[in-house]
């Protein structure tokens, strides 16, 4: 039996744009200390796992790869999709990749977490959990009535259930409750348990995705089999329905880094200039002020500029989705 970080490499980061474009996503961006996210991610499991695992894509296995060998990592298990068919498919893929007994801890590739006691306590709870045959997700204690994440709602490690993105009023109404915790999108099981809960809930699914793997050659996943596979989140398929799931309740500091609020956290923290509005520049080395405003950030890149309010960075997205239909090279 191994344990085995299981590094899901999807996602386009579009709530980032212009920084996070089609050709590097977010999570390989090099803004973090010098270092990207998926670097941080391989280095900060190291110590926890024997193995790596990274489930990437046809668009980006390239840049994986690059980062792997920077950070000194030679030693590792590819899959390739042909296409993104979402994270039910890409654990079932790692899952048939592994010993039954395997324990699988699968982490998302652009998220921010300080490495700390806390965080090895909680990681290191997982795994016996998933060792008694459960599966187990992490969930946060929240911060602050957040919009932008999905909750689970617990009784101790008990789920009680999983609620999707809140509005504010009822994000504050989890923080006061105090027993819902931000859904951290990490989980642990064995592989072997986790396919037959996919099998059990999802046949479909699981038939799709096993024949799928089995055609693959050199970790390369096929087209046309791939095409077969229903797109559906591992929340959907089995999380939210498995009789085995257990919650570790965590405490170490977390984010998704999924929108310019969360850059600007972390820049901030690191001392990059905000003015006295809390106003910020990023990608710019001109002499800037902003006149009338109050916490915007301005974001610079070649070929694009970006002006927003830090509380509207969930609608990015709608800008990169506009971009998107008229096919505009500035995501690419």
């Amino acid at each position: 039996m191994s344990i085995i970080n299981v590094i899901l490499t999807g996602g386009v980061g579009s709530r980032l744009w212009p920084l996070s474009r089609k050709s590097r996503p977010k999570q390989y961006l090099p803004i973090f200390d010098g270092e990207t996210l998926f670097q941080k991610t391989v280095l900060r499991n190291a110590g926890i796992c024997e193995k790596v695992m990274v489930v990437g894509n046809c668009d980006n296995y390239e840049l994986s790869r690059k980062d792997l060998a920077a950070a000194g990592v030679a030693d590792y298990v590819e899959i390739i999709e042909a296409s993104p068919r979402n994270t039910a498919a890409a654990i079932a893929f790692a899952a048939f990749a592994a010993q039954p007994t395997d324990i699988l801890f699968v982490t998302p590739s652009d998220h921010l977490i300080s490495a700390t006691k806390d965080y090895q306590l909680s990681v290191a709870r997982g795994i016996e959990l998933a060792r008694e045959g459960y599966i187990v997700t992490f969930g946060l204690k929240p911060a602050r009535p957040e919009t932008g994440f999905g909750y689970i709602e617990a009784n101790g490690e008990e789920v009680k259930g999983f609620r999707e993105k809140p509005n504010m009023e009822t994000a504050e109404e989890f923080l006061k409750n105090g027993n819902f915790f931000w859904n951290s999108g990490m989980f642990c099981f064995q592989a072997g348990v986790y396919l037959d809960e996919l099998n059990s809930f999802e046949p479909t699914l699981y038939t799709a995705s096993k024949t799928a793997f089995q055609a693959a050659e050199d970790g390369k996943l096929g087209l046309e089999l791939s095409m077969k596979i229903p797109s559906i989140s591992v929340d959907y398929a089995v999380m939210e329905k498995t009789k085995k799931i257990k919650v570790v309740q965590s405490h170490f500091s977390w984010s998704d880094m999924g929108s310019f609020e969360s850059i600007y956290s972390y820049l901030k923290k690191k001392g990059h200039p905000v003015d006295q509005n809390g106003n910020m520049v990023y990608g710019l080395n001109v002499h800037t002020e902003f006149v009338g405003l109050r916490n915007t950030i301005f974001i610079y890149t070649d070929d694009a500029v970006l002006i927003l309010k830090k509380n509207k960075a969930q609608d990015v997205k709608k800008v990169f989705e506009k971009l998107e239909q008229v096919k505009s090279r500035l995501i690419e």
